[in-house]
């Protein structure tokens, strides 16, 4: 009896070991299989973990924080072909890439109704005074080769300038004449889409290359 007794425990822990290393599973009996791969995937490799400094910490708070607030568009131009690549040149070795871009734009040609080269500023100052005081209305100039110089107006068409021409000699203005102000052109406008306090430090640096042409806030 005690013989017997003890060859059923001896099967039974043989079954139990066979059943628990998995022996008898390709008879349809074995414990369940835990299996989940993707805890393995989400582990964190211990050569990736870099403990950083309390200086560092704040830092990258500080950076996080400049990065939540408000960001503003900012706008300068147009720029002529020359001043373009060397504002490209400038923004490249400054800003990040993705923080700039040059628009192309295509500038039309213009002709104005336009008085002078006066000899000097005293002359250019009295001839301003007639014209205001004949009810005429003076624009700015555009092209600093035309300078000391008046505009009576600006068009896109010779052809609206001279008849502008013809309209102010009828009114007694016979001094003035049609010139090309500008011809057509391929011109850029830079265009800064996000600047923030993490940018704004940088700005100071392209003031060189912006051709006295400010930045403003975008259309």
């Amino acid at each position: 009896m005690l013989r017997l007794l003890v060859l059923i425990l001896l099967l039974a822990n043989g079954l139990y070991f066979a059943w628990g290393n998995g022996l008898l599973l390709s008879y349809g009996f074995g414990p369940v299989q835990q299996s989940e791969p993707q805890r393995m995937a989400q582990q964190i490799e211990p050569d990736a973990v870099r403990l950083i400094r309390p200086k560092e910490f704040k830092e990258i708070e500080e950076q996080v924080k400049a990065d939540l607030l408000p960001k503003e568009c900012l706008q300068a131009g147009p720029f002529d072909e020359a001043e373009g690549a060397k504002l490209r040149q400038t923004l490249g070795d400054t800003l990040p890439d993705d923080a700039w871009s040059l628009e192309e734009l295509h500038v039309t040609a213009r002709w104005i109704v336009y008085l002078g080269k006066y000899a000097n500023a005293e002359a250019l100052a009295k001839k301003r005074s007639e014209i205001v005081a004949m009810n005429f209305k003076v624009e700015s100039l555009e092209n600093a080769n035309l300078e000391p110089g008046l505009s009576l107006g600006g068009f896109d068409t010779k052809a609206d300038a001279n008849a502008a021409l013809a309209r102010l000699s009828a009114q007694g203005l016979h001094t003035a004449r049609v010139v090309q102000e500008r011809t057509e052109s391929l011109a850029y406008r830079l265009k800064l889409p996000a600047v923030g306090v993490a940018l704004k430090p940088k700005l100071s640096e392209l003031r060189g290359a912006l051709a006295d042409k400010p930045l403003h806030p975008c259309n």
